[in-house]
């Protein structure tokens, strides 16, 4: 091992002198906006004096190169002292700071990628590990270069599981390019953290899993860069660094004190604290940070595309889940930048078939969907890979916070939900998604996909991979026959007409398993000499609103939309929406309205009333009323 050269005492005196600047930011930022965390940020000053003025290698100028170190503030109420950094590094004014939470300025409350400083979005708590561990798994095994990952975590957040969940990813995959910052200040939002200042029970879980473990006093400039030294050398496990802190360290009369979180300082108060603060600044030396070492490889953002048609036929028998696997597979032949994980779920979701195909492109991330969607967000930044995140869509319902932060962090991360509504049978409520259309309809950034054959799932990723945003693509668990020509073109937010005629009398809107119901029911009504017209949306959001309204309209304004998903939130809401401002239209909806039972697909599609027979049943009512 090298050794250890300790920083001469003009640099530790630079380090300690920042380290006030970035307390000095800190304060006047949030006395500006009159909010804020400024005693969160002090004591996490040292830390961060010392991460980027002596640790880091990074481009001050560009802070997104591909090359630089990636640094992640999971507290992310302490935005100001992150902010403050780049202040100092030279990449934000002096001025802007005082701009803090201002309607036209981006260093906003809690960090998001309008800065290009900031990777992912944080601030809601638990968080931030998880997409580091995405990074770090990407600069290790994707990239195979030199950056490394640090995470800044306060210890109120070491409370939420997910914290814990990407601890243990971290140790299985020895991620040793990977650093957690514990800031142990001790106190919370409104109480003491539970641990307080029990350092050694903070060392001991993280020794427990597997990570080597330094505790350090987080005020002491040259402990901690010869800790975050020794983290440079170790191989084979990520870091964590354990250290000791004091909430609003440096400020007189608030240092260690209950019931300042999330205070500014008060206006008789600031004076005298800043007078102190500057009065312990020794020198102006210059402090720069080392430059990384360019060995990231470039990335090709061009289109990704399938390398030839899907190679079913009409007629082939085949489910949404299995083609997702074949067609995932597919894609990776086309663009090393596919990547593909999993829950522990890929002989169910069938991303099994990508592993195959690509070993080397597949995180098993287990049983824990919060971190398995962290992991998926830190693998996309910097566009470093295309991720596609699979599990039942049921379980996604797990980490619906980490996927609403993703849409803050303008993530571009593609999820895929297996095991949709109640056509999976015998496993039971439990394991049907029947809420997740809801879920991924109220993300602001989120398009849905919802293929129903073999042909249009593998359409789907496809267009997933080039598709700005989050991307969730809902698959069923029965086959059912492919209904389109492997040539057939699909776009987003373009439904097909797959059933009319000139005498169609009303309207069927399904998806997935409730598409070939409906042409079921088509069928046993023309034996009947009633002919309806039936749409497949494709995308639920975007909905296809003209082609339904024109649709409606030649159909005398009646339309029955069927899911297999329940009545809230569903397709059914996305087409009441999409028309409810169009006189003469009435939807009737057909959807799962209570919680259901095991038993046999065919059964449950009837019981709950989305199959074949209830179709035909509403379309004869229609007439009747």
């Amino acid at each position: 091992m090298a050794n250890y050269h300790k920083p001469d005492e003009k640099t530790l005196q630079g380090l300690k002198d920042i380290a006030n600047k970035l307390r000095i930011h800190s304060i006047r930022a949030t006395c500006a906006s009159n909010s804020g965390h400024p005693t969160s940020c002090c004591s996490a000053a040292e830390m961060m004096s010392v991460l980027f003025f002596n640790t880091m290698r990074y481009k001050a100028n560009d802070p997104r190169n591909a090359c630089n170190d990636r640094f992640i503030m999971s507290k992310g109420h302490a935005a100001p002292i992150l902010y403050a950094a780049w202040v100092e590094a030279g990449f934000v004014k002096e001025s802007e700071i005082l701009n803090l939470r201002k309607i036209d300025c981006d260093l906003e409350g809690h960090p998001t990628p309008k800065l290009a400083f900031v990777d992912v979005a944080t601030g809601s708590l638990g968080q931030g590990l998880g997409a580091a561990c995405g990074m770090a798994y990407t600069g290790k095994h994707f990239d195979k270069a030199s950056y490394r990952v640090y995470c800044m975590l306060g210890d109120g957040e070491c409370s939420e599981g997910a914290v814990w969940e990407a601890m243990a990813f971290a140790s299985y995959y020895s991620l040793d390019n990977l650093v957690a910052i514990l800031d142990i200040n001790r106190l919370g939002q409104s109480e003491p953290a539970p641990l307080q200042h029990d350092i050694e029970a903070y060392r001991r879980r993280c020794e427990a899993f597997g990570w080597n473990t330094y505790v350090v006093d987080g005020h002491d400039v040259e402990e901690l860069c010869k800790a975050l030294w020794q983290a440079q050398q170790m191989k084979g496990k990520p870091t964590a660094i354990v250290a000791k802190t004091f909430k609003g360290k440096g400020l007189r009369g608030i240092e260690n004190e209950d019931n300042w979180h999330g205070k500014p300082i008060p206006k008789d108060r600031v004076d005298a604290l800043l007078a102190d603060l500057l009065g312990q600044i020794q020198t102006n030396k210059p402090l720069l940070p080392d430059q990384p070492k360019e060995d990231a490889p470039h990335v090709d953002l061009s289109p990704i595309r399938l390398p030839s048609p899907p190679a079913y036929k009409k007629g082939d028998k085949i489910s949404t889940r299995r083609a997702y696997g074949v067609a995932l597979a597919r894609l990776g032949q086309g663009s090393s930048r596919v990547v593909a994980l999993d829950g522990d779920t890929k002989n169910s979701t069938f991303s099994e078939t990508f592993k195959k195909a690509h070993p080397e492109r597949y995180i098993e991330c287990f049983i824990a969907e919060q971190n398995m969607v962290s992991v998926a967000i830190g693998c996309a930044t910097r566009d470093r890979t295309v991720p596609f995140a699979s599990t039942f869509a049921a379980f996604m319902s797990r980490a619906y916070d980490q996927i609403r932060m993703a849409a803050i962090s303008q993530s571009n991360v593609n999820l895929v939900g297996s095991h949709c509504g109640v056509s999976i049978g015998e496993d039971g409520p439990s394991q049907m998604a029947l809420e997740d259309l809801a879920m991924f309809r109220a993300i602001p950034t989120c398009t849905v996909f919802y293929p129903s054959d073999g042909v249009s799932t593998e359409r789907a990723v496809e267009l997933a991979a080039n598709t700005q945003g989050i991307c969730f693509i809902r698959t069923s668990r029965p086959d059912t026959a492919v209904i389109y020509h492997s040539e057939e073109k699909f776009a987003v937010g373009q439904a097909k007409v797959v059933r009319q005629s000139d005498s169609d009398r009303v309207t069927v809107i399904g998806a997935g398993v409730t598409l070939h119901e409906a042409l079921n029911a088509a069928d046993q009504l023309a034996r009947e000499g009633v002919n309806i017209r039936v749409i497949d949306p494709f995308t639920i959001k975007p909905l296809d609103t003209a082609t339904i309204l024109l649709s409606a309209r030649a159909t005398g304004g009646r339309v029955i939309t069927v899911e297999d998903h329940y009545k809230e939130g569903g397709l059914g809401e996305a087409v009441c929406s999409a028309l409810g401002e169009e006189p003469g239209i009435v939807v009737q909806r057909l959807a799962v309205t209570s919680v259901p039972r095991s038993g046999k697909p065919q059964e449950l599609l009837d019981i709950y009333g989305i199959s074949a027979k209830n179709i035909v049943a509403a379309v004869r009512s229609t007439f009747a009323n």
